[in-house]
């Protein structure tokens, strides 16, 4: 199978659409020998922050000697990054060769009568082949949506199962209060097997709770009281923290900014604490590996002259990070967003959170088949600020901006992970990593 022939089969799954569930999954890993049964798997659900704690856990083992596989969707700048050993994306021949291993079973399943296996369902059998026949030492598998009903959820013994921050995204599919899309989310939480929880509201940590004890399993929330901010700045940030267990880490330094990423960090030192009893990680490698973490477009500084910032905040609880890190920093500085959502997207309430700290907003329409017209969101937006600017697309927007933009402005790209990969290949993505 050539690449092309491999691409053109994963994106011709996707007129399968969404299908929730494991019945399909279950059939199509049973016909590959369950490749998912010989590997040790943290499990990680949530709204926001997923991506952010496995990339400070996989930058951990990385730093400890150990290889660990990371499999998330959707991906920033390539298709292969969706597969990752440590910071190597999958070749494209161990894709081709994948690819052609899982559509085999697939086309039997639909010769037997079955329905065939949709994209993602595709892609999360690939990952486990990929993973256990590299034999990686750990895997950081993110859901793709919701929980309970997610492909993912076929694991049946993970080493740690993780719930990262709760909020309203795909309510469509989940549910329209956070009891239910917790509920969703806690659906992930197995038999015995020790589950760490970001610290949500009240209402999202007793449906946590209740899943726990239901499944006699061990719960560790992330102690917020227990959280001390040591310095923040536009170069990165660190903290001290007392963990749930009373382990005292004096000062972890991490380079992603925003104050929820402080949490997410804690998120991820509780998850350390519970997987020691498989790994070897000194608190020296713990302290490197947070500090050399690398996630693109959370936050990321690209530009200083001026201030450029990408994020890739794309729901309410996103949105409400991003206009708490802009208060912050930048109170007496003006403020233009380049915005553009899927249409699938609260985007009324994120232009409520964020809307009134802007000077102006320009609206494009991300280069997604799943994108909102730049007109309607720039509709939206006329209702919370007072200038507003229409555009088609990012490039020439940002472009126009620049031109515009006095030194002292801060420019922000937000909305949508859709855009980092419209900026790929821009010189300045590298302007900040000296």
């Amino acid at each position: 199978m050539t690449y092309d022939e491999a691409m053109n089969f994963i994106q011709n799954t996707n007129k399968f659409g969404t299908v929730l569930g494991l019945d399909s999954i279950r059939e199509l890993l049973r016909r590959l020998g369950n490749p998912q049964e010989q590997l040790r798997i943290v499990h990680i659900a949530g709204t926001n922050g997923k991506g952010s704690i496995l990339a400070f856990l996989a930058s951990v083992f990385r730093e400890s000697g150990y290889r660990a596989g990371r499999y998330v969707s959707p991906a920033s700048f390539s298709y292969e990054e969706r597969f990752r050993i440590n910071e190597e994306n999958i070749s494209k021949e161990d894709l081709c060769y994948y690819v052609e291993q899982v559509k085999k079973e697939a086309d039997g399943m639909v010769k037997d009568g079955m329905d065939h296996p949709t994209m993602f369902e595709i892609e999360t059998a690939l990952s486990f082949l990929y993973f256990r026949d590299k034999k990686v030492d750990a895997v950081l598998l993110e859901t793709g949506m919701g929980g309970r009903l997610d492909a993912t959820n076929i694991v049946s013994r993970p080493v740690c199962t993780v719930i990262a921050s709760i909020g309203y995204d795909h309510m469509q599919y989940l549910g329209n209060t956070i009891t239910e899309i917790a509920g969703e989310k806690a659906g992930i939480i197995k038999e015995g097997c020790p589950v760490v929880s970001y610290d949500n509201d009240q209402e999202a940590n007793e449906v946590i709770k209740a899943a726990a004890e239901a499944k006699h399993c061990r719960l560790d929330f992330v102690n917020t009281a227990g959280i001390r901010i040591l310095s923040q700045s536009l170069k990165g940030q660190s903290f001290s923290y007392r963990s749930s267990h009373g382990r005292w880490y004096e000062k972890i330094e991490i380079p992603l900014l925003g104050t929820h990423q402080i949490y997410n960090a804690a998120t991820a030192l509780e998850v350390l604490e519970i997987i020691k009893n498989y790994y070897c990680i000194s608190e020296f490698q713990t302290e490197e590996g947070f500090r050399n973490t690398v996630w693109r477009g959370r936050l990321e500084l690209l530009s200083e002259d001026p201030e450029i910032f990408c994020d890739g905040a794309h729901n309410p609880d996103g949105a409400r990070c991003l206009a708490e890190f802009l208060r912050n920093n930048f109170t007496n500085k003006r403020i233009i967003y380049i915005m553009g959502v899927l249409a699938d997207k609260e985007y009324e309430q994120m232009l409520e959170e964020t809307a009134g700290i802007a000077d102006c907003i320009y609206t494009v329409a991300p280069d997604n088949p799943r994108a909102l017209s730049s007109r309607k969101l720039g509709e939206a937006a006329e209702k919370y600020c007072e200038t507003v600017y229409i555009r088609k697309r990012l490039a020439s927007c940002l472009e126009e901006v620049k031109e515009k933009a006095g030194k002292d402005d801060v420019i922000v790209i937000f909305g949508t992970l859709s855009f980092q990969k419209e900026l790929q290949g821009k010189e300045m993505w590298n302007d900040t990593r000296k």
